[in-house]
């Protein structure tokens, strides 16, 4: 298992959001997505990446780009998450790991990538025919994500203005 690069198809896969609402990766074909992974709600990092996300979402939205947070939390801690951070976008559910494992997320995490299983923060910027365009975090990424300007990360690599 690799972890996704520009020019990859973005596999598609299917899961339900915070609020239950089935989705699937190729039902959204046609527009440009975001794809963010991260490693747990409500922490100081994954709070500041999505707090970044939510404040740049009437542009982003504005461009005609869909955001989904992806993190292996149950419905409940997600559901608490957005609501405590106003959060207007879906998260969507991976308890299982298995759409980390299927971008090549799920690793070793800690000190020098030893220790305990878990999701890697990196982001998936995928252009409207479902190919991966640019990358963030992760050996592949075209920079680290920076959590509190990661909109602005994502703004800048599609060349808008916030």
């Amino acid at each position: 298992m690799h972890v996704l690069k520009v020019g990859d198809l973005a596999p598609d896969f299917e899961t339900t959001t915070d609020s239950g609402v089935g989705f699937k990766l190729s039902g959204v074909r046609g527009k440009k997505v975001v794809v963010y992974f991260y490693p747990a709600d409500d922490t100081p990092g994954c709070t500041a990446e999505a707090c970044s996300i939510r404040d740049s979402m009437d542009l982003l939205l504005a461009q005609g780009i869909d955001v989904y947070g992806v993190s292996g939390g149950s419905r409940e801690s997600h559901q608490h998450f957005k609501q405590k951070h106003k959060l207007n976008f879906p998260l969507l559910m991976d308890e299982d790991h298995r759409i980390a494992k299927l971008y090549g997320v799920y690793k070793p995490i800690g000190i020098h990538g030893k220790g305990i299983l878990g999701v890697k923060r990196v982001t998936f910027l995928i252009d409207e025919d479902g190919k991966v365009e640019g990358v963030f975090g992760g050996p592949e990424g075209i920079d680290k994500v920076k959590t509190g300007q990661h909109a602005e990360q994502i703004v800048n690599f599609w060349g808008l203005k916030l």
